[in-house]
């Protein structure tokens, strides 16, 4: 067990894996070796695939000290099979190379944020609680969310409240946050947010300020700036028959996976698809579900969190040269 955890603070952090079943399922089956789990949060899912195989370790990876304080805990009887670091996902090689890992039998992406992360008001994550505007995933990183509310033009801001919040009352949210600043608080910034958008539209989808506090975060962590990078190079680093899990929570994220995940699997062919290839692409994966599963009825009535996740999955082939006989 690395010691890379020592930067948490050891204050709770419970986490409730989201679809971990059909997680295990789809990583039952890989060749013997090392899992990356790129997003490690407290560690459910590493447990339960550390728990399915017991040729299998982990190197996990997280930005947030007291994730990996708490996964670290959650993992120790698993020993020498389990192996943290703080970075970030795209930092995966890096990490591999510090502890002689050739290749991953599997890698998993949990995106988004965790439970624990939205539950404690001090994080800022969350609309719901009183907070300071953070929300940063790395507590030592120099950019925050009041960085964000309190200096981007309003231009900006209803750029990535569009763009990472799929939000139509973007301008308005945008010039809305302008003239209220500086705004000081989660709280008043959800009441800001929720004051901008028509009475008719905050009755239904949930929180009004919902979308507007995830484009935040997502800006704040760059999350989609890094998440394309990563997801390239744990499809490279897979051995053959080694599969890629990526758990995505909205549109923007799933874009990405998908788009990463066809482009290994048409090796960027731009054939007409009802012609045969003749550009002499290379497919490096087969995609293993065409259609992201979802969380069963069951799972989504338990936790409301899990609601909003796609699953999919994408098995490393020997590399094959597309429309080849």
């Amino acid at each position: 067990m690395s010691d890379d955890f020592a930067h948490g603070t050891g204050r709770e952090f419970t986490h409730d894996p989201v679809m971990k079943d059909e997680i295990v399922d789809a990583l039952h089956d890989v060749p013997s070796g090392v899992v990356l789990d790129a997003t490690l949060g407290g560690g459910g899912h590493s447990e339960a695939i550390l728990e399915d195989r017991e040729d299998l370790s982990v190197l996990g990876l997280d930005r947030d000290g007291d994730a990996l304080f708490a996964a670290a805990a959650r993992l120790e009887r698993f020993g020498h099979r389990v192996i943290t670091r703080r970075c970030r996902f795209d930092e995966l090689d890096t990490a591999m190379a510090e502890h002689d890992i050739a290749e991953l039998s599997g890698a998993l992406f949990d995106l988004g944020v965790s439970s624990p992360q939205l539950d404690r008001a001090d994080r800022g994550f969350s609309y719901r609680h009183e907070g300071p505007l953070d929300m940063r995933m790395d507590a030592d990183a120099p950019w925050s969310a009041d960085d964000v509310v309190n200096g981007y033009h309003a231009d900006e801001l209803t750029r990535i409240i569009r763009e990472y919040g799929d939000e139509r009352f973007a301008r308005r949210i945008a010039a809305a946050i302008v003239a209220a600043r500086p705004i000081e608080s989660t709280t008043e910034l959800a009441a800001v947010v929720t004051h901008a958008i028509p009475a008719a539209a905050r009755r239904t989808g949930g929180h009004p300020a919902k979308r507007t506090f995830q484009a935040i975060r997502i800006e704040v962590n760059g999350e989609l700036d890094a998440l394309p990078r990563a997801l390239d190079r744990a499809i490279d680093a897979l051995a053959e028959g080694g599969r890629l899990a990526v758990l995505a929570y909205h549109s923007g994220e799933d874009r990405i996976v998908k788009d990463r995940i066809r482009a290994a699997a048409t090796g960027g062919c731009a054939c007409p698809p009802e012609l045969p290839c003749v550009c002499g692409a290379v497919q490096t994966v087969r995609v293993v579900r065409g259609v992201p599963k979802r969380p069963s009825d069951a799972e989504q009535a338990a936790n409301r969190r899990a609601a909003s996740a796609r699953l999919r999955v994408a098995e490393k082939i020997a590399p094959q040269t597309r429309g080849a006989s």
